[in-house]
Protein backbone atom coordinates (compact mmCIF):
# COMPACT_ATOMS: atom_id res chain seq x y z
CA UNK A 1 0.00 0.00 0.00
CA UNK A 2 1.27 3.49 -0.88
CA UNK A 3 2.36 5.84 1.93
CA UNK A 4 -0.32 8.43 1.09
CA UNK A 5 -3.14 5.84 1.13
CA UNK A 6 -1.84 4.37 4.38
CA UNK A 7 -1.84 7.77 6.10
CA UNK A 8 -5.36 8.49 4.85
CA UNK A 9 -6.56 5.19 6.25
CA UNK A 10 -5.17 6.19 9.63
CA UNK A 11 -7.18 9.42 9.48
CA UNK A 12 -4.35 11.84 8.83
CA UNK A 13 -5.39 15.11 7.11
CA UNK A 14 -4.46 15.76 3.47
CA UNK A 15 -2.34 18.87 4.27
CA UNK A 16 -0.36 17.01 6.90
CA UNK A 17 0.19 14.16 4.48
CA UNK A 18 1.64 16.58 1.92
CA UNK A 19 4.04 18.06 4.46
CA UNK A 20 5.09 14.62 5.62
CA UNK A 21 5.87 13.48 2.07
CA UNK A 22 7.93 16.64 1.39
CA UNK A 23 9.94 16.08 4.57
CA UNK A 24 10.47 12.42 3.65
CA UNK A 25 11.74 13.35 0.19
CA UNK A 26 14.18 15.90 1.67
CA UNK A 27 15.51 13.30 4.12
CA UNK A 28 16.04 10.77 1.30
CA UNK A 29 17.85 13.34 -0.86
CA UNK A 30 20.13 14.31 2.05
CA UNK A 31 20.93 10.67 2.81
CA UNK A 32 21.73 9.95 -0.84
CA UNK A 33 23.87 13.07 -1.15
CA UNK A 34 25.75 12.28 2.04
CA UNK A 35 26.41 8.69 1.09
CA UNK A 36 27.47 9.72 -2.42
CA UNK A 37 29.90 12.27 -0.98
CA UNK A 38 31.33 9.70 1.38
CA UNK A 39 31.66 7.14 -1.40
CA UNK A 40 33.39 9.66 -3.70
CA UNK A 41 36.31 9.79 -1.27
CA UNK A 42 36.57 6.01 -0.84
CA UNK A 43 39.86 4.58 -1.97
CA UNK A 44 41.65 7.93 -1.82
CA UNK A 45 44.65 8.59 0.39
CA UNK A 46 44.30 11.59 2.65
CA UNK A 47 47.03 14.23 2.30
CA UNK A 48 47.46 17.20 4.64
CA UNK A 49 49.46 20.12 3.26
CA UNK A 50 50.69 23.14 5.24
CA UNK A 51 50.43 25.82 2.56
CA UNK A 52 51.96 29.25 2.06
CA UNK A 53 49.99 31.92 0.20
CA UNK A 54 50.00 33.05 -3.42
CA UNK A 55 48.59 29.87 -5.02
CA UNK A 56 45.17 29.42 -3.39
CA UNK A 57 43.15 29.68 -6.62
CA UNK A 58 45.40 27.21 -8.40
CA UNK A 59 45.17 24.60 -5.64
CA UNK A 60 41.38 24.99 -5.44
CA UNK A 61 40.89 24.76 -9.22
CA UNK A 62 38.32 21.98 -9.87
CA UNK A 63 40.48 20.51 -12.63
CA UNK A 64 43.51 20.31 -10.31
CA UNK A 65 41.39 18.68 -7.60
CA UNK A 66 40.08 16.21 -10.18
CA UNK A 67 43.59 15.31 -11.35
CA UNK A 68 44.68 14.69 -7.76
CA UNK A 69 41.66 12.49 -7.06
CA UNK A 70 41.18 10.62 -10.36
CA UNK A 71 44.77 10.13 -11.51
CA UNK A 72 46.66 9.98 -8.24
CA UNK A 73 43.93 8.88 -5.80
CA UNK A 74 44.72 11.72 -3.38
CA UNK A 75 42.22 13.63 -1.25
CA UNK A 76 44.13 16.78 -0.35
CA UNK A 77 43.43 19.22 2.49
CA UNK A 78 45.29 22.54 2.39
CA UNK A 79 45.78 24.53 5.61
CA UNK A 80 46.99 28.13 5.36
CA UNK A 81 50.32 28.91 7.04
CA UNK A 82 52.45 32.02 6.87
CA UNK A 83 56.03 31.21 5.88
CA UNK A 84 57.43 32.51 9.17
CA UNK A 85 55.15 30.36 11.32
CA UNK A 86 56.35 27.15 9.63
CA UNK A 87 59.68 27.47 11.45
CA UNK A 88 58.45 29.13 14.64
CA UNK A 89 55.48 26.88 15.50
CA UNK A 90 55.23 23.08 15.57
CA UNK A 91 54.05 22.09 12.08
CA UNK A 92 50.92 20.27 13.22
CA UNK A 93 47.30 21.20 12.51
CA UNK A 94 46.64 22.11 16.14
CA UNK A 95 49.08 25.04 15.83
CA UNK A 96 46.59 26.77 13.50
CA UNK A 97 43.54 25.67 15.52
CA UNK A 98 42.70 22.67 13.36
CA UNK A 99 42.99 18.93 13.92
CA UNK A 100 42.17 17.30 17.24
CA UNK A 101 40.65 19.32 20.06
CA UNK A 102 41.82 19.54 23.66
CA UNK A 103 45.36 18.30 23.15
CA UNK A 104 47.77 19.02 25.94
CA UNK A 105 50.32 21.71 25.10
CA UNK A 106 53.08 19.11 25.34
CA UNK A 107 51.34 17.05 22.63
CA UNK A 108 51.33 19.91 20.08
CA UNK A 109 54.61 19.02 18.42
CA UNK A 110 55.82 17.01 15.43
CA UNK A 111 57.01 14.14 17.63
CA UNK A 112 53.68 13.56 19.38
CA UNK A 113 51.62 10.58 18.26
CA UNK A 114 48.47 12.46 19.31
CA UNK A 115 48.97 15.54 17.11
CA UNK A 116 47.45 15.89 13.62
CA UNK A 117 50.53 15.83 11.43
CA UNK A 118 51.26 17.04 7.90
CA UNK A 119 52.49 15.02 4.96
CA UNK A 120 53.71 18.05 3.02
CA UNK A 121 54.97 21.62 3.49
CA UNK A 122 54.28 23.84 0.45
CA UNK A 123 56.06 27.13 1.06
CA UNK A 124 55.67 30.26 -1.08
CA UNK A 125 59.33 31.22 -0.78
CA UNK A 126 62.46 29.18 -1.46
CA UNK A 127 64.38 30.62 1.51
CA UNK A 128 61.86 29.09 3.95
CA UNK A 129 62.05 25.77 2.11
CA UNK A 130 65.84 25.77 2.46
CA UNK A 131 65.67 26.95 6.05
CA UNK A 132 63.14 24.28 7.08
CA UNK A 133 65.61 21.57 6.08
CA UNK A 134 68.11 22.86 8.66
CA UNK A 135 68.04 21.95 12.35
CA UNK A 136 65.88 24.35 14.36
CA UNK A 137 67.65 27.20 16.10
CA UNK A 138 66.49 26.73 19.68
CA UNK A 139 68.06 30.03 20.75
CA UNK A 140 65.43 31.74 18.58
CA UNK A 141 62.60 29.64 19.97
CA UNK A 142 62.17 27.59 16.79
CA UNK A 143 60.10 24.41 16.98
CA UNK A 144 61.22 20.86 16.20
CA UNK A 145 60.80 19.90 12.55
CA UNK A 146 59.99 16.85 10.47
CA UNK A 147 62.74 15.10 8.57
CA UNK A 148 62.38 16.13 4.91
CA UNK A 149 62.33 13.04 2.67
CA UNK A 150 62.14 14.79 -0.70
CA UNK A 151 61.34 18.14 -2.24
CA UNK A 152 61.18 20.37 -5.28
CA UNK A 153 61.06 23.99 -6.44
CA UNK A 154 57.62 23.30 -7.86
CA UNK A 155 55.74 26.43 -8.98
CA UNK A 156 58.01 29.15 -10.35
CA UNK A 157 57.51 32.73 -11.51
CA UNK A 158 60.15 35.43 -12.01
CA UNK A 159 60.22 38.94 -10.58
CA UNK A 160 59.32 41.44 -13.33
CA UNK A 161 58.68 45.17 -13.52
CA UNK A 162 55.34 46.16 -15.02
CA UNK A 163 55.47 49.42 -16.93
CA UNK A 164 53.94 51.21 -19.91
CA UNK A 165 54.84 51.72 -23.57
CA UNK A 166 55.72 55.42 -23.17
CA UNK A 167 57.98 54.67 -20.21
CA UNK A 168 59.67 51.76 -21.97
CA UNK A 169 60.33 53.89 -25.08
CA UNK A 170 62.11 56.54 -22.98
CA UNK A 171 64.16 53.90 -21.14
CA UNK A 172 65.18 52.45 -24.52
CA UNK A 173 66.48 55.88 -25.56
CA UNK A 174 68.40 56.04 -22.26
CA UNK A 175 70.04 52.67 -23.10
CA UNK A 176 68.50 51.15 -19.98
CA UNK A 177 66.04 48.85 -21.77
CA UNK A 178 66.60 46.73 -24.88
CA UNK A 179 64.14 44.66 -26.90
CA UNK A 180 65.07 41.13 -27.97
CA UNK A 181 62.60 38.96 -29.92
CA UNK A 182 59.70 41.09 -28.72
CA UNK A 183 60.74 40.85 -25.04
CA UNK A 184 61.71 43.97 -23.07
CA UNK A 185 64.79 43.57 -20.84
CA UNK A 186 66.29 45.99 -18.34
CA UNK A 187 69.91 45.54 -19.41
CA UNK A 188 71.37 48.37 -17.32
CA UNK A 189 69.74 48.07 -13.94
CA UNK A 190 72.56 50.01 -12.29
CA UNK A 191 71.89 53.06 -14.46
CA UNK A 192 68.19 52.97 -13.60
CA UNK A 193 68.99 52.69 -9.88
CA UNK A 194 71.45 55.59 -10.15
CA UNK A 195 68.72 57.76 -11.65
CA UNK A 196 66.63 57.00 -8.57
CA UNK A 197 69.52 57.68 -6.17
CA UNK A 198 70.21 60.98 -7.94
CA UNK A 199 66.58 62.05 -7.63
CA UNK A 200 66.08 62.45 -11.37
CA UNK A 201 62.54 63.23 -12.54
CA UNK A 202 60.76 61.69 -15.49
CA UNK A 203 60.92 65.03 -17.28
CA UNK A 204 64.73 64.99 -16.83
CA UNK A 205 64.88 62.01 -19.18
CA UNK A 206 62.32 63.31 -21.65
CA UNK A 207 58.99 62.05 -20.35
CA UNK A 208 57.08 65.22 -19.54
CA UNK A 209 53.69 63.49 -19.27
CA UNK A 210 54.62 61.92 -15.91
CA UNK A 211 55.05 64.13 -12.87
CA UNK A 212 57.61 63.51 -10.13
CA UNK A 213 60.79 61.56 -9.52
CA UNK A 214 61.68 58.27 -11.14
CA UNK A 215 60.62 55.43 -8.86
CA UNK A 216 59.87 51.71 -8.93
CA UNK A 217 56.96 50.87 -6.64
CA UNK A 218 57.09 47.61 -4.70
CA UNK A 219 55.55 46.00 -1.66
CA UNK A 220 57.32 46.57 1.64
CA UNK A 221 60.27 44.15 2.04
CA UNK A 222 59.90 44.30 5.82
CA UNK A 223 56.37 42.87 5.76
CA UNK A 224 55.95 41.27 2.34
CA UNK A 225 57.63 38.22 0.83
CA UNK A 226 57.58 39.62 -2.77
CA UNK A 227 59.10 42.86 -1.49
CA UNK A 228 61.85 40.94 0.31
CA UNK A 229 62.59 38.92 -2.83
CA UNK A 230 62.87 42.14 -4.86
CA UNK A 231 65.22 43.75 -2.34
CA UNK A 232 67.32 40.59 -2.43
CA UNK A 233 67.59 41.14 -6.18
CA UNK A 234 68.54 44.81 -5.65
CA UNK A 235 71.25 43.78 -3.21
CA UNK A 236 72.67 41.35 -5.77
CA UNK A 237 72.73 44.17 -8.35
CA UNK A 238 74.46 46.54 -5.90
CA UNK A 239 77.09 43.93 -4.99
CA UNK A 240 77.65 42.87 -8.59
CA UNK A 241 76.53 39.36 -7.70
CA UNK A 242 79.09 39.00 -4.91
CA UNK A 243 76.98 38.18 -1.86
CA UNK A 244 79.88 37.77 0.54
CA UNK A 245 79.38 39.27 3.98
CA UNK A 246 81.85 42.06 3.22
CA UNK A 247 80.08 43.12 0.01
CA UNK A 248 76.63 42.84 1.58
CA UNK A 249 77.65 45.08 4.49
CA UNK A 250 79.05 47.63 2.05
CA UNK A 251 75.84 47.65 -0.01
CA UNK A 252 73.31 47.81 2.84
CA UNK A 253 73.52 51.62 3.37
CA UNK A 254 72.81 52.12 -0.35
CA UNK A 255 69.89 49.70 -0.14
CA UNK A 256 68.53 51.60 2.86
CA UNK A 257 68.78 54.84 0.87
CA UNK A 258 66.76 53.24 -1.93
CA UNK A 259 64.19 52.02 0.61
CA UNK A 260 63.85 55.53 2.07
CA UNK A 261 63.47 57.15 -1.37
CA UNK A 262 60.74 54.66 -2.31
CA UNK A 263 58.24 56.26 0.07
CA UNK A 264 54.91 54.62 0.93
CA UNK A 265 54.68 50.91 0.11
CA UNK A 266 51.78 48.50 -0.14
CA UNK A 267 51.87 45.30 1.89
CA UNK A 268 49.87 43.21 -0.59
CA UNK A 269 51.10 42.53 -4.15
CA UNK A 270 47.52 42.05 -5.41
CA UNK A 271 46.62 45.57 -4.24
CA UNK A 272 49.69 47.08 -5.91
CA UNK A 273 48.97 45.30 -9.20
CA UNK A 274 45.35 46.45 -9.11
CA UNK A 275 46.48 50.06 -8.52
CA UNK A 276 48.88 49.77 -11.45
CA UNK A 277 46.07 48.63 -13.75
CA UNK A 278 43.47 51.12 -12.56
CA UNK A 279 45.57 54.24 -11.97
CA UNK A 280 47.76 53.96 -15.05
CA UNK A 281 51.21 55.28 -15.88
CA UNK A 282 50.72 58.69 -14.29
CA UNK A 283 50.41 57.21 -10.82
CA UNK A 284 52.32 53.94 -11.26
CA UNK A 285 54.92 54.21 -14.05
CA UNK A 286 56.74 51.06 -12.83
CA UNK A 287 55.83 48.43 -10.24
CA UNK A 288 57.47 45.21 -9.09
CA UNK A 289 55.41 42.03 -9.19
CA UNK A 290 55.49 38.46 -10.46
CA UNK A 291 55.15 37.39 -14.10
CA UNK A 292 52.22 35.16 -13.15
CA UNK A 293 49.99 38.13 -12.27
CA UNK A 294 49.38 39.25 -15.86
CA UNK A 295 48.86 35.69 -17.14
CA UNK A 296 46.28 35.03 -14.45
CA UNK A 297 44.54 38.33 -15.28
CA UNK A 298 44.41 37.51 -19.01
CA UNK A 299 42.77 34.17 -18.19
CA UNK A 300 40.39 35.20 -15.41
CA UNK A 301 39.37 38.62 -16.80
CA UNK A 302 40.11 38.83 -20.54
CA UNK A 303 38.18 42.11 -20.86
CA UNK A 304 40.39 43.81 -18.25
CA UNK A 305 43.51 42.48 -19.92
CA UNK A 306 42.40 43.63 -23.37
CA UNK A 307 41.89 47.14 -22.00
CA UNK A 308 45.59 47.47 -21.10
CA UNK A 309 47.27 44.97 -23.44
CA UNK A 310 48.45 47.54 -25.99
CA UNK A 311 49.59 50.07 -23.37
CA UNK A 312 51.44 48.00 -20.80
CA UNK A 313 54.93 46.51 -21.06
CA UNK A 314 56.57 43.74 -19.04
CA UNK A 315 60.20 44.57 -18.24
CA UNK A 316 62.48 41.65 -17.33
CA UNK A 317 65.46 42.76 -15.22
CA UNK A 318 68.81 41.27 -16.23
CA UNK A 319 69.39 39.52 -13.96
CA UNK A 320 66.07 38.68 -12.36
CA UNK A 321 65.27 36.19 -9.60
CA UNK A 322 62.78 33.35 -9.32
CA UNK A 323 60.01 33.22 -6.77
CA UNK A 324 59.56 29.50 -6.13
CA UNK A 325 56.74 27.75 -4.29
CA UNK A 326 58.50 24.68 -2.91
CA UNK A 327 57.25 21.29 -1.78
CA UNK A 328 58.94 19.45 1.10
CA UNK A 329 57.65 15.95 1.81
CA UNK A 330 57.70 14.12 5.14
CA UNK A 331 56.49 10.62 4.24
CA UNK A 332 55.56 8.32 1.35
CA UNK A 333 52.10 9.88 0.93
CA UNK A 334 53.75 13.27 0.66
CA UNK A 335 56.03 11.86 -2.06
CA UNK A 336 52.96 10.71 -4.00
CA UNK A 337 51.61 14.26 -3.83
CA UNK A 338 54.94 15.66 -5.07
CA UNK A 339 54.97 13.15 -7.93
CA UNK A 340 51.60 14.49 -9.17
CA UNK A 341 53.36 17.72 -10.24
CA UNK A 342 55.09 15.81 -13.03
CA UNK A 343 51.67 15.43 -14.66
CA UNK A 344 51.59 17.22 -18.04
CA UNK A 345 47.92 18.17 -17.76
CA UNK A 346 48.49 19.69 -14.32
CA UNK A 347 51.55 21.58 -15.58
CA UNK A 348 49.59 23.04 -18.49
CA UNK A 349 46.83 24.32 -16.18
CA UNK A 350 49.42 25.81 -13.83
CA UNK A 351 50.99 27.72 -16.72
CA UNK A 352 48.08 28.73 -18.95
CA UNK A 353 45.61 29.70 -16.19
CA UNK A 354 47.83 30.80 -13.31
CA UNK A 355 51.19 31.71 -14.83
CA UNK A 356 53.29 29.23 -12.86
CA UNK A 357 56.20 27.70 -14.74
CA UNK A 358 56.33 24.02 -13.74
CA UNK A 359 58.76 21.31 -14.74
CA UNK A 360 61.85 21.63 -16.93
CA UNK A 361 62.64 25.27 -17.72
CA UNK A 362 61.81 26.20 -21.31
CA UNK A 363 60.49 22.71 -22.04
CA UNK A 364 57.42 21.98 -19.92
CA UNK A 365 55.45 25.05 -21.03
CA UNK A 366 54.99 27.07 -24.19
CA UNK A 367 54.62 30.87 -24.15
CA UNK A 368 52.38 30.56 -27.22
CA UNK A 369 49.78 28.86 -25.01
CA UNK A 370 49.07 32.10 -23.12
CA UNK A 371 47.38 35.21 -24.44
CA UNK A 372 50.00 37.61 -23.04
CA UNK A 373 52.68 38.83 -25.45
CA UNK A 374 56.25 39.79 -24.60
CA UNK A 375 57.00 36.76 -22.39
CA UNK A 376 60.26 34.85 -23.01
CA UNK A 377 60.19 31.10 -23.43
CA UNK A 378 63.24 30.78 -21.22
CA UNK A 379 65.02 33.07 -18.78
CA UNK A 380 68.79 32.76 -18.83
CA UNK A 381 69.92 35.76 -16.74
CA UNK A 382 69.02 34.69 -13.20
CA UNK A 383 70.65 35.48 -9.89
CA UNK A 384 70.36 33.10 -6.95
CA UNK A 385 68.01 34.01 -4.15
CA UNK A 386 69.62 34.90 -0.84
CA UNK A 387 69.62 32.56 2.13
CA UNK A 388 67.53 33.22 5.21
CA UNK A 389 70.32 34.86 7.22
CA UNK A 390 71.00 37.38 4.45
CA UNK A 391 67.32 38.25 4.15
CA UNK A 392 67.06 38.67 7.91
CA UNK A 393 70.10 40.94 7.81
CA UNK A 394 68.44 43.10 5.10
CA UNK A 395 65.11 43.32 6.92
CA UNK A 396 66.69 44.11 10.29
CA UNK A 397 68.83 46.83 8.70
CA UNK A 398 65.85 48.40 6.92
CA UNK A 399 63.73 48.32 10.09
CA UNK A 400 66.42 50.06 12.11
Amino acid sequence: MKIKELLKKEGVKESVIGIAIVILVIVIVVVIATSTGANSKKGLKKVYVATGGGKEDFLADPDIVKIMEDKYKLDVTYDSWSNGKTVQLPLVRESVHLGKENLLESEINVNSSSASKYNVLFTSDERFYDYYKLSPDKSKGEADRYYVKDGSLTLNTPIVIYSWKDVADVLIKQNIVTVEDGVYYITDMNKLLNYIFEGKTWSDIGLNSIYGKINIYSTDPVTSSPGATYYGLLLSVLTGGDNSMEKVNQALPKLKEFYTKSGYMNNTPADLFEMYLKQGQGAKPMIVDYEKSIIELATSDPEAYDAVANKMVILYPKPTVWNSHCIATFDDVGNEYLNAYKDKELQKIAWTKYGFRVGVTGGSYNVKDVKVKGIPQELTSITSGLKMDAYNQIIDYLKN
